[in-house]
């Protein structure tokens, strides 16, 4: 039977506990297993209940786990909160300060194995050793963590991981949770979902990039600056989200492929460059990291609640594509193909992603960089003496795009309605054409949506839909109920507009019943299905709370 054990490192914002679980996660990859890492944590730099779990396997997880087999409580809170979350056979694994004489409790002296600004390193080598994990590999992952910017402090980090470590192997039962079937797989990456977004973004050519700090998308920026000078990328922090979107306008006017990430109260500021984008026909990508709303609501956890907010930003009407990634793959390579989608039809293009899928760490083998076929500006070209028109209305509504500065010709653009050359009209003749000029876009879009992905074989008795990140605990449920004997399947989008009925249709209607689980309290996604085909979804499982989607949490909601 595969291995799988979910460890819950849980305390107090400041107190290290991120500390431990990169450590240990990186260990774990090393060590040829499978993780999935799931972050909670409150909006304060100190204080507040953080936890840092991490689901390791032998095999391939796809969601989180609620119940708990090993919990690493740095402070009391954390084990008055979770302990009921205990599997039969869990332990919670704390200072002897904190511990109880329950059978379920290893109380070890944190403060004999370390000083307290170090018990990140006790509970690092505590773990190792239950997990059977090699003391080296231990201080190997320390050593890379910090030895280059703090060599002097590796000598005390070492002494105390081998106390931790001895001192385990003395008073914990060695065969309680001990991992073992961990196969070399080569070359491994460690990342989570904005790593992947921020990776697929400089495959697909990024040039500029401009945010005003926002959780959960600001670590997207803040891996672009590591790689900028590299590769060329401008990243510019700005004094608010009105400047941001404007100035990722200004500078794909001027041929540089860009982006601006942030979430769903930023992007409630940049909804008026939205149509500046819509009606100047300029490439835009944006990245909304969904999170709790209405307004700063949960700011550092996650939800599926903006789905109709994006499809309809922007005054006037206006074409665009909505991606929503789903694993670390699709995050890197829909970040490509939305940044081509832009440039190819000079409009926003968007990608919704959310706080679970931001911070959830994998482990993935390196992207295919023979793949990589970024954006190219600048490529079309105006022939003749005759004037340029950057707005030539054409059977595709997509015109020639020449670059301002770099042709003998004038490149104009207006916010207002224009002519085909760029100036402004109030003829309405020429009000329609352009109307129409732009929405004809929309029938090339329509024919590159990306079916969605159906798990199933034919007709079933039951149907879970989704669309984005939950996919991965709607397929766990799907094998549960399939082990169970009931026929399942699962219908998955990971493009939500334009819709295409005849890619899906069938799907829905030949099943005996379809349930749509997403993460907002209304059933936005099942909504749009509807308006789009008329089919009503009549069952839902939703979640609103801010945590995401497990398995057990689907199947304990199912209708029956």
């Amino acid at each position: 039977m595969p291995q799988d054990v979910n460890i819950v490192i849980g305390g107090e914002a400041g107190q290290g506990l991120v500390t431990i679980g990169q450590l240990l996660s990186k260990v774990l990859v090393r060590a040829g297993y499978e993780i999935l890492v799931t972050q909670g944590y409150q909006s304060r730099i100190r204080g507040g209940h953080n936890t840092f779990a991490v689901r390791v396997s032998t095999e391939r997880r796809l969601a989180p786990r609620g119940s708990i087999d090993i919990l690493v409580a740095l402070n009391r809170e954390t084990i008055d909160l979770h302990r009921e979350q205990l599997t039969e056979k869990g332990r919670i694994i704390t200072d002897s300060g904190f511990a109880s004489d329950a059978a379920d409790t290893i109380g070890a002296p944190f403060t004999d194995l370390g000083p307290e600004r170090l018990w990140n390193t006790v509970a690092f080598g505590l773990l190792g050793n239950i997990l059977g994990l090699p003391p080296d590999m231990l201080f190997q992952a320390v050593e890379g963590m910090i030895g280059k910017k703090h060599p002097e402090t590796l000598p005390e980090n070492k002494e105390i991981l081998d106390k931790s470590y001895q001192w385990a192997t003395a008073h914990v039962p060695q065969d309680l949770f001990t991992m073992s079937g961990g196969q070399d797989q080569g070359d491994r990456l460690m990342l989570n979902g904005n790593d992947a977004i921020a990776l697929g973004a400089l495959a697909g050519g990024v040039r500029f990039c401009s945010f005003y700090p926002m959780t959960p998308s600001t670590s997207i920026a803040l891996n672009l600056i590591t790689h900028a000078d590299v590769m060329g990328v401008v990243v510019e922090q700005t004094e608010d989200e009105i400047a941001a979107v404007n100035m990722a306008i200004g500078a794909s006017f001027a041929g540089a492929p860009s982006m601006v990430v942030t979430s769903g109260g930023g992007f409630a500021l940049m909804v008026e460059g939205i149509s500046l984008a819509g009606m100047t026909e300029t490439p835009l990508l944006v990245v909304v990291g969904q999170r709790p709303g209405p307004a700063t609501g949960l700011p550092t956890r996650t939800e599926q609640g903006d789905l109709e907010f994006v499809l309809h930003a922007g005054h006037g009407e206006f074409p665009r594509a909505v991606y929503a990634p789903a694993t670390l793959e699709s995050c890197y390579r829909l970040t490509q193909t939305a940044l081509q989608t832009s440039e190819r039809y000079q409009t926003p293009v968007f990608l919704l992603t959310d706080q679970f899928l931001a911070d959830s760490y994998r482990a993935i083998p390196p992207f295919d960089v023979e793949k990589i076929s970024p954006v190219r500006t600048g490529t079309d070209q105006h022939l003749g003496p005759q004037r340029y028109k950057r707005y030539t209305v054409t059977e595709s509504g997509i015109s020639p795009r020449l670059l301002p500065g770099v042709p003998d010709h004038l490149v104009v653009a207006d916010s207002d309605e224009h002519y085909e050359d760029g100036h402004i009209t109030e003829d309405l003749e020429v009000r329609v054409a352009m109307v129409d000029k732009r929405l004809r876009k929309l029938q090339g879009l329509q024919g590159e949506v990306l079916p969605p992905g159906y798990d199933g074989e034919g007709s079933v008795d039951l149907l879970l839909v989704c669309w984005g990140s939950t996919l991965g605990p709607v397929k766990e449920a799907v094998a549960v109920l399939r082990q169970q004997g009931r026929n399942s399947a699962c219908l998955h989008f990971e493009q939500v507009w334009p819709l295409i009925p005849a890619q899906f249709l069938d799907f829905l209607a030949s099943a005996k019943k379809v349930v749509c689980v997403e993460g907002n309290a209304t059933a936005q996604f099942a909504g749009l299905i509807r308006r789009e085909t008329g089919f009503a979804v009549s069952a839902h499982v939703l979640r609103y709370d801010g945590l995401p989607f497990t398995a057990r949490y689907i199947l304990d909601r199912l209708p029956i």
